[in-house]
């Protein structure tokens, strides 16, 4: 199953980092936010992704087609225009990377990626958050509920969007950063069908967490996987520095893997 990540966004109220990089780019522990989701999914057993590019996404183009080499002790021969490896370290990943577009919402970048992803299921989620979610539980809980998205819900420390979830677990609202909203909110690691892509409408004003996603619920096609534990997405310097902060004592919860 393939993992499609977004991360297109120009992250604006980060401005004094982002200027100078994409997002998902933004670093923890002296490595990409991006990078610490591919572990995570990689952790499990699932080592595609197709990464949906936007602002500076050449960027991230660079990182992973230098990805071996930034990994690995070199000796270089200038003469020759050689290089040797040394004690190289890599990853199992197939990473497809496809610019979306500079001013795509995300549900216009989703559809982008129709033909990269075919008609089989897959895993979506955004390219600026890092929860300790167990995906193959996760995974059960979709293919047991039978619908079209399995969204999974946190319960942050702030106030943003919110999910109301019926008994067993039935999604009938969807309000994304709602000011004054509490309670269980979207923390992306969906699980879709490709369905989904058949409720994006067309054009690149498409925001996934609009109209498709509420239809979806209208047609009782959402339901939602409930995180009881660790999970935080980068919105301000304040989120970075805390991340890098639990990073540096050990301390990371989403650091599933050795």
């Amino acid at each position: 199953m393939k993992v499609v990540i977004l991360a297109g966004g120009m992250g604006s109220r980060l401005s004094e980092e982002t200027d100078l990089k994409p997002k998902p780019m933004l670093e923890i522990g002296g490595k990409p936010i991006l990078w610490h989701i591919m572990k995570l999914y990689s952790h499990h057993g699932f080592h595609e992704f197709v990464v949906l590019l936007g602002y500076k996404g050449h960027l991230i183009k660079e990182y992973f087609a230098n990805f071996f080499l930034h990994q690995s002790d070199i000796t270089i021969d200038v003469l020759h225009n050689k290089i040797e490896y040394h004690k190289g370290a890599s990853e199992p990943w197939k990473i497809t990377l496809l610019d979306t577009g500079l001013d795509a919402m995300t549900g216009s970048r989703i559809k982008k990626a129709q033909s990269h992803i075919g008609e089989a299921p897959f895993m979506l989620t955004y390219g600026d958050g890092v929860a300790d979610i167990n995906i193959p539980e996760l995974l059960n809980f979709h293919k047991t509920h039978k619908k079209a998205i399995t969204v999974t819900a946190v319960r942050p420390e702030g106030r943003f969007g919110s999910l109301k979830i019926a008994q067993g677990g039935q999604v009938v609202q969807f309000r994304e950063k709602v000011e004054g909203d509490e309670g269980w909110i979207n923390g992306g690691f969906f699980v879709c069908e490709p369905e989904v892509f058949a409720a994006i409408g067309e054009g690149e004003s498409v925001l996934f967490e609009g109209a498709p996603v509420e239809t979806l619920v209208r047609e009782k096609k959402l339901v939602a996987y409930k995180h009881h534990g660790f999970w935080r997405g980068i919105d301000t310097l304040r989120d970075k520095n805390y991340l890098n902060d639990l990073w540096s004592k050990d301390q990371a919860a989403w650091k599933v893997w050795k």
